[in-house]
């Protein structure tokens, strides 16, 4: 595999969805992106941070998940059940596997055997709920996106695993490290920040590691 990106395939009980891949086989990282609209935002950032990952010696990939991105499932029927499912199938297939996430994108590595758990502002369920409450419109839908009451009753008691936990320095809450800068999912438009993409491969380079030592 070069440095990508490749695209590649995985299936999951419901279906087949698309990724992108970078770098070489091992050690492997599975990047989840935030659910929702903070999805725009920060995909170029992610290609962007996989791509000095694979720099650095560590393969990646970057799948969408059944309702977001390219996947054929509509957004009205995405679950996170199934988004879910389709994590946990892809690294059944592809383990071991060290799990990376940005915002909301942590709720997805609880429960599946990963070597280890790296997560950026990560974002409980009840937190996205009264995100996406203040940005329903008068029609019903978030940011043109209509949400199931299904995935949002999910959502609502959703909770993230323990990982080492990075966060911005404008977030009071407890972090294993702080960060200088603006957040790029609260930017109005899609947004890379390639200073903040090499923190970020330096940071995940080391705890990757100091897992493996």
């Amino acid at each position: 595999m070069t440095g990508g990106p490749d695209i590649d395939y995985y299936d999951w009980p419901g279906g087949r969805e698309a990724m992108l891949c970078f770098g070489p086989l091992r050690p492997l990282v599975l990047l989840a992106l935030p659910l929702f609209e903070e999805y725009n935002r920060t995909r170029t950032f992610a290609v962007t941070l996989l791509h000095m990952l694979a720099g650095r010696g560590i393969g990646g990939m970057l799948p969408d998940w059944p309702g977001t991105g390219e996947s054929r499932v509509p957004t009205d029927q995405m679950t996170l059940a199934a988004i879910r499912a389709a994590y946990r199938a892809l690294v059944d297939d592809r383990a071991p596997i060290f799990a990376v996430s940005i915002r909301s994108g942590a709720l997805l590595d609880v429960g599946v055997p990963v070597v280890a758990r790296w997560h950026l502002a990560p974002q409980e369920g009840a937190e996205l709920i009264r995100e996406l409450e203040r940005q329903r419109s008068a029609e019903g839908d978030v940011a043109g996106n209509v949400i199931s009451a299904l995935s949002l009753a999910e959502l609502a008691g959703a909770t993230v695993a323990p990982a080492r936990v990075l966060r911005m320095e404008s977030d009071p809450r407890p972090a294993d490290r702080k960060l200088q800068g603006s957040p790029i999912w609260c930017r109005a438009e899609p947004a890379n920040d390639r200073p903040l993409a090499q923190i970020l491969a330096d940071d995940i380079a080391d705890w990757i590691a100091t897992c493996v030592a």
